[in-house]
């Protein structure tokens, strides 16, 4: 009956967030901006520079063509909505839930963020792998999957994003709680998800003596790991491992934060009128 009930809520958020239609073009088109932007500064840069890079030119293309598409599925800030029941004081309210708050909040986050990526990564697909070929700017565009293993191993790869991006989201949610305010943990989260995932600058373009950590901490799973895996940088062993990091790193998150939670919960305060 309780995996019925967070089946049911998911349908419902997801339902409810696809009504944003407005939004959902208004940030399909800041994307392409940015995504232009981008792709102008890998071809000055590919153009300047004879060094051996690590990825093509081609490769950093579609690597910034996926975060373009895949922008919102990023964890840069909590649930709107939560932050609206902690202002109001009607948090208090969950508790009577017959569900896991915390999974509640978690599958609610699964759609929020699911919901915001479906419509707007269909349009970049479409701008990005079709139209730029047809209107002349085919070395700009955004290619498909380097093989058919990589194809493959790319659809549980984002499911994995999902799952990884919601235990980050949960953790800005149970720091709003805690603290009666998201504006902290909101702040906190943007230059982390930035820096570390390969938002803004792919991290094979990072020292390199920095690798390995790169590659090993959970924000990697975020950008760098799925969208390597789709032009089959990581391939084979290496792609499996970096499924199964983030499969882990999200069973860790989701562990600590269900603690966290069912703690600030214990010694809730209420705010609001």
């Amino acid at each position: 009956m309780r995996a019925q009930g967070y089946l049911s809520v998911f349908r419902m958020r997801f339902l409810l967030m696809l009504q944003y239609r407005a939004a959902a073009l208004a940030g399909f088109g800041t994307q392409c901006w940015w995504g232009f932007i981008k792709v102008m500064v890998f071809a000055a840069f590919f153009h300047s520079s004879l060094a051996h890079q690590p990825l093509s030119f081609a490769q950093a293309v579609t690597y910034t063509w996926l975060g373009q598409a895949f922008l919102a599925l990023l964890p840069w800030s909590g649930d709107p909505d939560i932050a609206e029941l902690v202002r109001s004081g009607n948090v208090s309210y969950e508790r009577l839930r017959p569900l896991d708050t915390y999974f509640y909040w978690y599958v609610r986050a699964m759609a929020f963020m699911s919901a915001r990526a479906a419509p707007r990564a269909a349009m970049m697909f479409a701008l990005a792998s079709l139209i730029l070929p047809l209107i002349g700017f085919g070395a700009w565009r955004l290619r498909a999957p380097a093989t058919t293993e990589a194809a493959l191993l790319f659809i549980p790869a984002m499911v994995a994003v999902v799952l990884l991006s919601s235990a980050f989201m949960m953790l800005i949610n149970i720091a709003t709680v805690v603290t009666m305010s998201d504006r902290g943990a909101n702040a906190l989260a943007v230059p982390l998800v930035i820096a570390l995932s390969g938002s803004i600058v792919p991290l094979p373009f990072f020292p390199e003596v920095m690798q390995r950590f790169l590659f090993l901490q959970p924000f990697a799973g975020l950008v760098d790991i799925p969208y390597r895996i789709y032009f089959a940088n990581l391939s084979g062993a290496v792609a499996l491992a970096g499924l199964l990091q983030m499969l882990t790193w999200t069973a860790v998150l989701v562990f600590a934060g269900h603690r966290a939670m069912n703690s600030a919960m214990t010694r809730l305060q209420v705010q609001g009128g």
